[in-house]
């Protein structure tokens, strides 16, 4: 299903997501993944993230013995997947107004496919542009873009504590607002 824009210069929210875990977790057939899909929501994409049972390997298997199967585990439930998970996302699309990605675990070893790159419009003055250079120009990254990309998940990755907290509170101060007076 197609997404209607918006006119030029509106934003629109979608819908609310607060029941989308419950929601994947009842229309992912089962016997997918050894536990209940993680859901993690956006204002732009859901991603549905997997764990799958991990192979039988030898004992004398090596960790690169190890990652190879956890690997060809993630491929091939990707590939043995494909239909199903295109229906359960064509319906969680419609039904939250969002882009679906798919991710799967298996042991140590993760990957995340058909993901969303939302592009994201800001201003930056010349020192911060001088930073994303310094980043471009040492191979960190390929583009101003990717080094954005980089600089945002290093401070997520240092700062996630302070997030959790505040998308906490952020999450408390919804709540009351539904709670208090109805103003219409």
């Amino acid at each position: 299903m197609r997404f209607r824009p918006a006119p030029p210069g509106a934003r629109t929210e979608p819908p609310p997501a607060d029941d989308a875990a419950a929601w994947v977790t009842g229309a992912v057939p089962d016997g997918w993944f050894t536990e209940p899909p993680e859901v993690v929501v956006d204002r732009d994409e859901i991603i549905i993230w997997g764990r799958l049972p991990e192979p039988d390997l030898a004992a004398e298997a090596t960790d690169a013995d190890r990652a190879a199967a956890q690997g060809g585990r993630i491929a091939q439930f990707r590939e043995n997947t494909r239909d199903d998970r295109i229906r359960v996302a064509r319906q969680v699309e419609h039904r939250y107004q969002r882009k679906v990605a798919w991710g799967a675990r298996c042991g140590d070893a993760s990957e995340l496919y058909t993901h969303l790159a939302a592009p994201v419009m800001t201003r930056l003055r010349q020192p911060e542009r001088q930073v994303l250079d310094t980043l471009v120009d040492a191979g960190v990254a390929r583009s101003r873009s990717d080094a954005l990309a980089w600089c945002v998940r290093l401070v997520g990755q240092h700062t996630e504590d302070w997030l959790s907290d505040l998308r906490t509170a952020m999450t408390k101060v919804d709540e009351l607002r539904r709670q208090g007076p109805n103003t219409n």
